[in-house]
């Protein structure tokens, strides 16, 4: 081999080097006082802060951290202790370097700029509600991947309510009645398989005038199922894990593939697997609020 071809094989090594090594781990979600030191310094841990190989954190009792390695690994850290980054690194297994595209595009879209230019294009003015609103997107977004469907709304009034699911000949399919403002839907109930396509309705139980508008749910084309399980494919097997982490990485890649039902599913999981974190709180209220199924307040 040549001198010249060593030295560029050499050159395109160290640079390679250098840029694995300007970070760790991205911070992807954070509760309580907790810190990083970066040099002589601690500094208080932000959501979105990227750690260094000689980086060392500070977790303090009942906090969280979430962290997402350079190769797409999740890593969760819930004990307190203090922690260097080179360690964490060095029992991070390996991970789905195509988990980073969709953390980066959750860091982007939950960051202070985003939310000035959210603001901006939709103003901060609480609109009234018009009876029921139910937090699902437009026809063009009706698309839903998984089988379970987690359905909000907005109300007026409070409950109980009735939530109607009918299929496309406005036949009633199904009635559940609840005092909350959710409810969860299984497309494998035999009620609903059989229906490709379903409209949802919520109505007041005690007052008959007071109901939403209807809303379309559908499955995905075969094709597109087919397209989205090769993508979901490439993730990795540390994916399939119960976390409130991987949920809010998927509710990234749903967002970012038009798939807003299933995005919602995965933040009230995530919600739920960590209620006591206000990033994932605060990211789904972000996401309703841009895309427009929810009204601002």
């Amino acid at each position: 081999m040549k001198k010249s071809t060593i030295l560029v094989l050499i050159g395109i090594f160290t640079l390679n080097l250098a840029y694995s090594q300007e970070y760790m781990f991205k911070v992807m979600a954070n509760k309580g006082s907790n810190e990083v030191k970066s040099g002589d310094a601690w500094q208080t841990i932000k959501t979105g802060d990227r750690l260094k190989t000689g980086d060392e954190l500070k977790i303090s009792e009942n906090s969280y951290v979430a962290l997402v390695h350079s190769t797409g690994k999740p890593v969760e850290l819930r004990q307190s202790g203090n922690y260097k980054v080179s360690d964490l690194a060095s029992k991070v297994g390996p991970g789905s370097s195509v988990l980073n595209k969709y953390t980066d595009f959750i860091l982007s879209k939950n960051s202070a700029e985003e939310k000035k230019n959210r603001l901006s294009a939709t103003g901060a003015v609480h609109r009234g509600l018009d009876d029921i609103k139910v937090m699902l997107p437009e026809n063009q977004n009706a698309d839903v991947y998984n089988n379970t469907i987690i359905i909000n709304w907005e109300s007026s009034k409070g409950g109980p309510y009735v939530v109607v699911v009918k299929n496309m000949f406005d036949e009633e399919l199904k009635k559940i009645e609840t005092p909350e403002n959710t409810v969860q839907i299984d497309r494998n109930d035999p009620k609903l398989a059989n229906d490709e396509s379903l409209l949802i309705e919520v109505r007041s139980k005690s007052d008959s005038k007071s109901k939403s508008e209807q809303k379309l749910v559908k499955k995905l084309s075969i094709a597109r199922q087919d397209a989205v399980k090769k993508q979901l494919s490439e993730f990795g097997s540390e994916m399939s894990a119960e976390t409130a982490l991987n949920k809010f990485i998927m509710a990234g890649f749903y967002e970012e593939n038009k798939l807003l039902i299933d995005a919602i599913t995965a933040y009230e999981q995530a919600i739920k697997l960590a209620p006591d974190v206000p990033t994932y709180k605060e990211a789904y209220e972000e996401f309703l609020l841009r895309n427009k199924l929810k009204t601002q307040k």
